[in-house]
């Protein structure tokens, strides 16, 4: 097959496709522009080795050729008009627009269920438009995707809930970097959402309780913790320990706050460290084996003490609000937003949020149960990172 020949009908193959699924809408052809190298030819060989191609798709019903006056073999091709999309697929080595979707849907639907944003996913590539760069040939991908999900929650299930990455992957896969390639779709699945914010992997990997190097759990505040060998008041201005070490309060503080980011940890740990106050990062989406620490220290803690969450005012943000809420749920108790209204925020460090975003916030806050204020952000109309906040 004439490479010239073959890059020109593939393109004519795409233009098809997005006509027919109406993101075009002049009929699928290629022009005197687009032949204009091939009609500028002046080797013979060339000239017939381009038109052959072209003859041989015409033959298989995929496209019609329009000539100049002279007729083939004389003159040129002036045009070539698309007749069947998928004939033209099949003639250039391509499985067809219809079948891939076709086996996508027949191969995703069975974790639908689970997953409901698998139905987006098949909707955008019927649109013939990617999920990150990730179209209908990624299918294996996907299901790997959820292997992955499914083999993290039941070991979490067993309590098993921190595991080597490269272990998982080369016993799931019998390839130890497998995993690490499914950055992409283990975020949206996770997430729910062809159009969530793209994470990095270390976070998609700490959500699934998966990594490269245990990060211990950083904590601060003048606060007894006891651990699996020693009870004693936390180092100033933080201390850092295994999750799995970290079993309950050795002393009752005045409140407890969780602290998405790093920088802002760092700064509370300094101002509070001397505070009988107990400050704990979550490093992103925290692990399986952080919620399951912070769902021991809260057990501990009586009723009266408030429990706050401080994070960034957007979607990851309110998404982290939302999973620790629901764990803390499971022990009787309510977490407070600390800095996350509004009124908290001063007008020139905001940026206008996307219709998007602000529905993920409000859909969040509410699991959170925090209804007003994800309604005030929605009215509001803005996201701020919780180093402007400090």
């Amino acid at each position: 097959m004439d490479l010239a020949a073959h890059i020109l009908l593939d393109k004519l193959l795409i233009a098809g496709e997005k006509a027919s699924v109406g993101r075009r809408s002049r009929e699928a052809a290629l022009t005197e522009s687009n032949l204009a190298e091939y009609r500028a030819q002046r080797s013979l060989q060339a000239k017939e080795s381009f038109e052959a191609t072209m003859q041989d798709a015409r033959a298989q019903g995929a496209v019609e050729l329009i000539w100049d006056k002279g007729g083939a073999g004389v003159g040129f091709i002036q045009r070539v008009n698309l007749v069947d999309a998928g004939v033209l697929a099949v003639f250039l080595g391509r499985i067809p627009l219809a079948k891939q979707l076709a086996e996508a849907r027949s191969q995703l639907t069975p974790f639908q269920a689970r997953f409901l944003v698998l139905e987006d996913v098949l909707q955008q590539w019927s649109q013939l438009r990617t999920v990150r760069t990730m179209g209908p040939n990624s299918v294996q991908d996907w299901l790997d995707a959820i292997r992955t999900i499914d083999f993290a929650h039941n070991e979490a299930k067993s309590d098993v809930i921190a595991k080597p990455i490269r272990e998982v992957s080369a016993r799931l896969f019998n390839d130890s970097k497998r995993i690490e390639k499914l950055s992409a779709p283990i975020d949206v699945l996770l997430a729910n959402s062809v159009d969530s914010e793209i994470r990095r992997p270390a976070e998609i990997w700490e959500e699934l309780g998966l990594f490269r190097e245990e990060h211990p759990v950083r904590l601060a505040g003048k606060v007894v913790i006891e651990r699996d060998r020693v009870t004693a008041c936390l180092d100033a201005p933080y201390a850092g320990f295994p999750a799995a070490a970290i079993l309950r309060l050795g002393s009752i503080p005045r409140l407890v706050m969780t602290i998405e980011n790093q920088t802002t940890f760092h700064s509370e740990a300094r101002r509070h460290c001397e505070g009988e106050v107990l400050l704990i990062y979550t490093a992103g989406m925290p692990s399986p084996a952080w919620r399951a620490m912070y769902i021991r220290l809260l057990t501990g803690l009586p009723l009266e003490v408030p429990v706050y969450h401080w994070s960034d005012i957007d979607e990851g943000g309110f998404r982290i609000a939302a999973t620790l809420a629901q764990d803390a749920r499971k022990i009787g108790r309510e977490i407070l937003p600390w800095k996350m209204h509004p009124d908290d925020v001063p007008a020139e460090r905001r940026r206008k949020a996307s219709a998007y975003t602000l529905d993920k916030i409000k859909h969040f806050a509410a699991i959170a149960g925090w209804q007003d204020l994800g309604d005030a952000i929605g009215t509001a109309g803005f996201t701020v990172e919780q180093e402007n906040l400090t």
